[in-house]
């Protein structure tokens, strides 16, 4: 995969997980690293836990925010099932970032449907592409005693695989949030760079589509 001329990303889980901050973070890295932007939004009761989507298109020039079924080149999701179900905007070369946690729907909890199993998720996934990689985005969290940092995390995780520096990352971070929460969404994007990089230690090297590595410049590679 050659992400350096542009790339499209989907972000999706559900409503409180911070899925629109998170986009609107990573469009700002992009811009500053001198990419042409577009992203849209989309919220369906949000509030309430339910779907929230993103799409962030990232070029040297974009006409659409849109990005078309099959056309992605990452797919980074906050919920498995949520994962699940927007597998088929990837291409077939595409990435999937997932945070292997789930978050019941309320159609589940009420006992109007069954939660879909490991195996199923799996399944539906890599029946669009074969790249999945499942990062303990929610244990990191909870881990660094604040769920709510399950976006930045997730940033962090993804970060290995876009042209972009680290520093670049970090210092959107601290102008974009509040300083009372800045410092602490940069250790949750570190954390979510350490698991990546402990998950690429440990994989086989068919299991990922890219390896990482920093030049002296700080830019990662992969793909």
């Amino acid at each position: 995969m050659n992400i350096q001329e542009g790339f499209d990303i989907v972000l999706v889980g559900v409503g409180g997980q911070g899925v629109v901050l998170a986009s609107d973070i990573l469009a700002e890295v992009a811009m500053k690293n001198g990419y042409d932007v577009k992203k849209t939004d989309t919220l369906g009761m949000a509030q309430r836990g339910g779907s929230v989507v993103s799409n962030v298109r990232i070029s040297t020039h974009v006409d659409s925010p849109v990005i078309d079924r099959g056309d992605a080149n990452f797919l980074l999701g906050f919920e498995k099932m949520e994962t699940a179900r927007f597998a088929s905007m990837l291409r077939t070369d595409g990435v999937t970032i997932m945070n292997d946690a789930k978050q019941e729907p309320v159609s589940v909890t009420a006992g109007g449907e069954e939660y879909p199993t490991d195996e199923a998720i799996d399944a539906e996934i890599t029946k669009y592409a074969d790249n999945l990689i499942k990062v303990p985005g929610t244990d990191t969290a909870v881990e660094l005693g604040n769920p709510k940092v399950l976006n930045t995390i997730m940033l962090g995780a993804m970060s290995f695989f876009l042209p972009f520096t680290k520093s670049s990352w970090t210092s959107v971070l601290r102008e974009k949030l509040p300083e009372k929460i800045a410092e602490i969404n940069v250790d949750a994007f570190n954390a979510g760079r350490r698991d990546m990089l402990d998950i690429i230690s440990r994989a086989e090297p068919a299991d990922l589509a890219g390896e990482e590595e920093e030049d002296e410049h700080g830019h990662d590679h992969c793909c």
